[in-house]
């Protein structure tokens, strides 16, 4: 049985360690977790979606955003979800590979999720998780998905704003996005745009959304290079401009 007032006074602490607790029995439906949800007061905390395919630097441009967001005092959780091993059933990524620079920090928790083959990108839970990360004192929640097609598109219905992570190379993938990703992301990151090519690559891009430009609708488009940080304050400049709506 899920014991609420064992965990409620450190969750509301921010204590990373019954933070953690929660977010597995959320994931494993242990009975009471959902009276103990209940009894939670959220607040408007801004969820950053994170999608595009394998390679593109999502995890990169993730470690460089916290950065950024730590110089500004704020306090960020991420949930990476990843590719499920076969055997175990866990994820086949850990949060310390990822994003190793900062899983020791004070104000940044990191949890890496085993997609249990659930399509999306995300878990199955993702609702209730983030629900549950929204009343724990967290100044923003940022989830990257698995990334591994275009069929990627629930994030955005969990995230204020989706974010999906390009690199110059992808251009033969463009049209296979067309359908799912394209559709839902509201700023596209051309990362990696030193490499050759990055200019045309770029161009073909903004054609590709030139229905959704036309019909007035917002687009962001950045170019970075996560690797040095370059774009990454325009890039916060632009999903600022997609909150504030």
């Amino acid at each position: 049985m899920f014991q609420i007032e064992n965990l409620k006074k450190d969750v509301a602490e921010g204590n990373f360690n019954s933070i953690a607790r929660v977010i597995s029995s959320i994931e494993n439906e242990i009975v009471g977790v959902d009276d103990f949800l209940a009894t939670l007061n959220t607040n408007f905390i801004p969820v950053i979606g994170i999608t595009g395919p394998p390679g593109a630097g999502k995890s990169t441009l993730i470690s460089v955003l916290i950065g950024n967001y730590i110089l500004q005092n704020k306090k960020i959780a991420i949930i990476s979800v990843d590719p499920s091993s076969v055997k175990h059933k866990g994820a086949l990524l850990g949060d310390r590979i990822r994003m190793k620079d900062w899983y020791l920090h004070p104000s940044v928790y990191i949890r890496s999720l085993a997609s249990r083959l659930h399509l999306g990108g995300l878990v199955k839970s993702i609702h209730k998780i983030t629900k549950f990360l929204k009343s724990t004192g967290f100044d923003i929640v940022i989830l990257e998905t698995v990334g591994v097609g275009q069929s990627e598109v629930e994030v955005a219905s969990v995230a204020n704003v989706t974010l999906l992570v390009l690199v110059p190379e992808a251009g033969d993938d463009i049209q296979m996005m067309k359908s799912g990703l394209f559709e839902v992301a509201n700023i596209f990151v051309v990362n990696k745009s030193d490499r050759a090519d990055a200019k045309k690559f770029l161009s073909h891009l903004t054609i590709s959304l030139n229905d959704r430009i036309q019909s007035g609708e917002k687009i962001g488009i950045i170019e970075t290079v996560a690797n040095t940080g370059q774009g990454i304050e325009a890039l916060d400049d632009c999903i600022n401009s997609f909150l504030i709506q």
